[in-house]
């Protein structure tokens, strides 16, 4: 039975879920399941795309929730307890696809082939999903149920809301509705019909090597109004700190110096803000993350403890048949489950590296052994953090890559004392790196779908078993566009480089001295982290003792660049190279001190350093709408329920972002095969001239969308 009251964001002592605990409503349905697995398999392979392109995803459980509603009430009466289902079992596609894509293509950059590697890439996906999945399970009753109320999960409450939306209607749905269309037109003029700049920029003249950008986006716009004013303040800190001080920093004492500094391949003097804060700013921004989880893990040890004996406890009484029976709102997949399926993925792990090593690649098994339970140790330390992450900004800003650096200059450190510094061993690391990078993301979204649970009234024990199938069909069809977007769009292109292969620069090594190219025989060259040759592959012809071609594989041409990846491919090299930027990293970590120091949660800072300003910048803009909003209100229920006018049309907001953003991308995927006209809809400059690429209008369109927002959250809900 579904309560006439309902506030996602009442306290614990007073919190009642939409659905209560004797409801027998439809919910883990055949047509749920399968409709969930089809959302999975298509925002798997669309997520894979945008990765590869972008070097983001975006997040799928508001786009699927909204579907379903459609979807399943076309077909019949459907539940919002099914329509949970569809969008828990779906979201894995996504947030599995994140973890794939920001890291096992970085085994490409390191000289190895993924062309072949159909199987490796199912199964390491397959490990590091359920990883995620089985790692929230005893987590879940401390970090959403017990922190209802300080971690928001600003995705799963949105999500929560277009559900109870959708099963209400009235003036409850019509903010989400109204948000969902007036955000819908506001992207699709953005992004398709390109009406007007995604991110508007302007890089001022008096202080050089500093950017002022945001990337002008409903979702962003939504998710900074639903975190509120003071973590989307804490987090822009943190991009005003990197773009606005360290960048100008760093190009004024680097200006005049003639020669590249590593880890950059120009010179300081000849980059722009954008180069600038992947060189630099990222691997600051990848030691204050690090440093800021590892104390926020320290800080939820107490909680993790608990979670663990409570688990403990369970099974003890169950053996002893003095359990209570949990009612269906309790019900989590039992401790023993976790337990042996971690057990279980140890032997897969070292199963797969031990008797189907990387080609070229092969280790002895006491280190694959070793690797198998450093992926257990790194993915339940990170599984963590993600989800208290995802608890206060969200998962489209789960700095997942920063966790997976950390994972991988450890892993590399420990190697690099055993003495294990070679090829085979960079691809291990990778490999450690890409399965706890998967279970991270996959545990942020986890995390998000648990809160939706359980704001909505659903089983967590079908919810679990949901994610575990969705992680199983996404593993089927990532693999498959990985390696179709690697071979579909890979070329060679001249490009002549005199080197004499004797003394080759350093970073740079053969990889085969008889590669077939057009009927010709060349020696195979891989650059990586070279201050002579930029990063990627070469033809070098004998016959004229030079470079002639280079060899330009999807992933990692400009159709396809995998900006995180090859950061990944870089730091494990600069490791094990011993030439890993280490006085950087060590800043973010100081950083984070310094933070902490000055009585502030290091956490939201840490990512926003990390973070492009342009994110942090539009994330801030809704929170300060939210400020603005509530500045003469008083401290009432109302004035701060995610289930207030300004929180249900934020969450349209990011619902739009994610269903038109993802339309415009399939669009984009029609014109590559052939089946839409290419630029068909971009009318921008036809209709416009060039007050299409003025960064103002982009400025003032999205102020008006701001506005918008200003003016549904001061409605009153009826």
């Amino acid at each position: 039975m579904a309560n006439k009251i309902w506030s996602s964001t009442a306290p614990p002592s007073e919190f009642r879920p939409y659905v209560d605990a004797s409801s027998a409503l439809a919910e883990f349905s055949w047509r749920a399941v399968i409709l969930g697995a089809i959302f999975g398999a298509l925002f798997g392979a669309v997520s894979v795309y945008v990765g590869l392109r972008a070097g983001l995803t975006v997040s799928a459980s508001i786009p699927i929730s909204v579907l379903s509603i459609s979807i399943l009430r076309a077909f019949g009466k459907s539940t919002i307890l099914e329509n949970n289902i569809v969008q828990t079992t779906g979201s894995a596609g996504e947030s599995v696809a994140a973890g794939v894509i920001f890291t096992l293509p970085a085994l490409i950059f390191m000289g190895f082939s993924l062309n072949t590697e159909y199987w490796r890439v199912f199964f390491l996906a397959l490990i590091g999903g359920w990883l995620g999945v089985l790692f929230m399970i005893p987590l879940r009753r401390q970090l959403i149920v017990k922190e209802h109320g300080n971690l928001l999960f600003p995705e799963g409450t949105a999500c929560a809301d277009v559900l109870v939306a959708g099963e209400r209607g009235g003036s409850f749905a019509s903010s989400v509705f109204w948000g969902l269309g007036i955000g819908g037109v506001y992207t699709w003029l953005k992004n398709s019909m390109h009406m007007w700049p995604d991110q508007p920029e302007y890089l001022p003249k008096w202080l050089p090597g500093a950017s002022f950008r945001a990337a002008i986006t409903s979702e962003y716009l939504g998710v900074g109004y639903i975190i509120g004013p003071k973590t989307a303040g804490t987090i822009f800190a943190g991009g005003v700190f990197s773009w606005l001080v360290l960048m100008p920093t760093i190009r004024f004492f680097g200006q005049n110096l003639t020669g590249p500094l590593y880890p950059s391949t120009i010179p300081i003097a000849q980059m722009t803000p954008d180069q600038l804060w992947s060189s630099y700013i990222r691997p600051i921004g990848a030691g204050a993350v690090a440093a800021a989880g590892l104390i926020t893990l320290v800080r939820t040890l107490p909680t993790i403890v608990n979670a663990l004996s409570a688990g403990l406890k369970d099974v003890r009484a169950q053996r002893a048949g003095t359990a209570a029976q949990a009612d269906r709102l309790e019900r989590d997949l039992p401790i023993q489950f976790v337990l042996v399926g971690s057990i279980v993925i140890v032997a897969m792990m070292w199963a797969l590296l031990t008797f189907k090593p990387i080609p070229g690649a092969s280790t002895g098994m006491f280190s694959n052994l070793m690797a198998a339970l450093l992926v257990i140790v790194f993915g339940f330390l990170f599984v963590t953090v993600s989800a208290r992450i995802c608890g206060l900004i969200g998962t489209s800003s789960n700095p997942v890559s920063g966790m997976t650096i950390a994972t991988l200059m450890a892993t590399c450190a420990m190697f690099l004392v055993a003495g294990w510094t070679g090829g085979a061993f960079a691809a291990l690391a990778i490999t450690v790196g890409g399965v706890v990078a998967i279970a991270a993301a996959n545990a942020g979204a986890t995390s998000q779908d648990l809160k939706t649970g359980y704001l909505v009234g659903a089983t967590p024990v079908r919810q679990q078993i949901g994610l575990l199938v969705g992680v199983l069909v996404a593993s089927f069809v990532i693999g498959l566009t990985l390696i179709g977007m690697n071979k579909g769009l890979e070329k060679y292109t001249p490009n002549i480089i005199p080197i004499n292969l004797a003394q080759l620069p350093e970073g740079v090594q053969v990889e085969t001295q008889n590669y077939e190219h057009v009927g010709k025989t060349y020696v195979l060259v891989n650059a990586l982290g070279s201050q002579e040759i930029p990063d990627g592959k070469y033809l070098y012809d004998a016959a004229t003792s030079r470079i002639e071609i280079q060899w330009v594989q999807g992933i990692g041409s400009d159709a396809a660049p995998a900006p995180q990846a090859r950061l990944m491919a870089t730091v494990v090299n600069g490791i094990l190279t011993r030439r890993l930027p280490w006085r950087l990293v060590l800043l973010g970590v100081f950083l984070v001190i310094a933070i902490e120091l000055l009585g502030v949660r290091s956490l939201s800072f840490a990512v926003g350093s990390y973070l492009s300003i342009a994110t942090t910048a539009a994330i801030f803009a809704g929170g300060a709408v939210r400020w603005l909003v509530e500045r003469n209100k008083p401290k009432t229920a109302e004035s701060e329920s995610e289930v207030s006018p300004g929180a249900l049309y934020s969450s349209g907001l990011i619902a739009a972002g994610g269903v038109v953003g993802l339309l415009a991308i399939v669009i984009k995927l029609m014109e590559i095969r052939g089946w839409v006209t290419p630029d068909k809809f971009n009318v921008g400059e036809k209709w416009i001239g060039a007050l299409a690429t003025n960064d103002w209008l982009g400025v003032a369109m999205f102020f008006l969308l701001a506005s918008s927002l200003f003016i549904f959250a001061r409605r009153k809900l009826e």
